[in-house]
């Protein structure tokens, strides 16, 4: 019978990270990953020539943890012999496929706890006399049981209403773009993109469009007067640090919607200024070669959207003059970020994955559901507390932008988590925030 201390379902960054901290820190406890991919893959789908990420390197796995630790970013710079070269580069963020390629590295040396091509179909709970109380089954049928499940699936791409009827092989979330405008490239040659989102991604999708396919018209569609630069003060970048974890955990939930809107722009609806830098000029360089092509709709919606034979006919409305213009493309890429955990439109009350054990679950008065500040979900009584069940990555409604699928906080939320199953598990006495984690991990 397959019987492990944790399970943990989907094996991106957050649960790397995860494997990571219970090598380091608790290597007695079993555990067996599962992933729905062929193999560790970070956003394959946006992975450009010359992008690159987002966040400080040394946010990485372990860097804040543990900055000795085998698995940190400049170890795998030194383990390939790049590290020098890294140094001369003279930049902040690396190149993206760079840190994808620290991430197939990390991930590496966990194959033997991870079963690839394998997604969990359902879970249940039950009680044995031996504590294997969950009982997971693949999309093969096979069965595994555990004492603790950590869930880590990533965040579901969110699609506005306009788009969710639409052929989702022409209409399609960014997580699918490299793919699938290489397929449609395939069967018929593109003449008109949409771009509707005005995130970093957006443009950074927006400039991949116009450098692979010159000869195309791009629309950007944003509602927005126009694209935002990122707020990268030093000071709102401190929702990143662990104290702001516990902070804003604190805050009531009417509070938590006023505190969002004064930090929307550090996260989200913005974009680095090299990016917007580089989009303005590449605007101003196509129209000295008479190439009007970039054709940004500001202060613009999608009101509707058809599906036709020779494409995906969109009516844009501008929000303020109240007309509207329809424009034929070959493919809507949607830049329209994820959900989140709660009750508000954009988000889902809970991961489908959870569905079959909702009845466990303790749910608040609005019916979002009660997570504790280690990410431990609260559950019912009939489940024993060496049960846990923990999200990771899934609660920034609950803990902030540092769950916003930000590398930040990655490896001291492992710490986290890791802490809660153990003693959990062993009844010992949990650790009570990240911002406790942060203390004892510099000590």
């Amino acid at each position: 019978m397959n019987k492990y201390d944790i399970i943990g379902i989907g094996f991106g960054p957050a649960n790397i990270a995860l494997a990571v901290a219970m090598e380091e820190l608790y290597p007695e406890m079993s555990a067996v990953y599962f992933e729905r991919k062929a193999k560790c893959m970070w956003h394959p789908n946006m992975l450009f020539d010359g992008a690159d990420i987002q966040n400080h390197p040394l946010r990485d796995f372990v860097t804040p943890r543990n900055p000795r630790s085998y698995y940190s970013f400049t170890n795998y710079l030194y383990e390939h012999e790049r590290l020098f070269e890294y140094l001369n580069l003279g930049v902040i963020f690396p190149p993206r496929n760079d840190y994808a390629k620290y991430i197939e590295w990390v991930a590496g040396h966990f194959t033997n706890k991870v079963k690839y091509n394998s997604e969990i179909v359902n879970i249940e709970y039950q009680e044995n006399s031996a504590g294997y109380n969950y009982l997971i089954t693949d999309n093969s049928g096979n069965e595994y049981f555990s004492k603790g499940v950590v869930l880590a699936p990533g965040r579901t791409p969110y699609i506005p209403d306009e788009f969710l009827h639409l052929d989702n092989d022409r209409t399609f979330h960014l997580t699918d773009y490299l793919q699938n405008i290489d397929n449609i490239n395939s069967h018929k040659k593109i003449k008109n993109v949409a771009v509707v989102g005005s995130s970093q991604s957006a443009v950074e999708i927006i400039l991949n469009l116009n450098k692979t396919y010159p000869d195309i018209n791009i629309y950007g569609v944003t509602r927005s007067f126009g694209y935002r630069q990122k707020d990268t003060s030093p000071f709102t970048g401190e929702v990143y640090f662990p104290e702001f974890v516990d902070y804003y955990y604190n805050v009531n939930k009417s509070d938590k919607k006023s505190l969002n809107n004064d930090l929307r722009y550090t996260n989200y609806s913005a974009v680095d200024s090299d990016i917007l830098n580089e989009l303005y000029l590449c605007i101003y360089t196509n129209k000295i070669d008479n190439r009007n092509n970039i054709l940004l709709k500001n202060n613009s919606v999608v009101s509707n959207a058809v599906d036709t034979d020779n494409g995906v006919l969109l009516t844009v409305k501008d929000r303020y003059k109240n007309t509207s213009e329809t424009t034929l493309v070959d493919a809507v890429i949607l830049a329209t970020g994820f959900r989140d955990i709660g009750t508000e439109e954009r988000h889902e009350k809970i991961p489908k994955i959870l569905s079959t054990i909702a009845s466990f679950i303790e749910f608040d008065s609005d019916s979002t559901v009660n997570v504790d500040i280690n990410y431990r979900v609260r559950m019912k009584s009939k489940v024993k507390n060496e049960n846990p069940l923990f999200l990771n990555g899934l609660c920034e409604s609950s803990h902030g932008m540092g769950d916003a699928g930000s590398f930040s906080l990655l490896s001291l939320r492992s710490e986290a988590i890791v802490s809660g199953l153990y003693n959990s598990i062993y009844g010992e006495e949990q650790v009570s925030d990240i911002a406790e984690v942060l203390n004892v991990a510099v000590k």
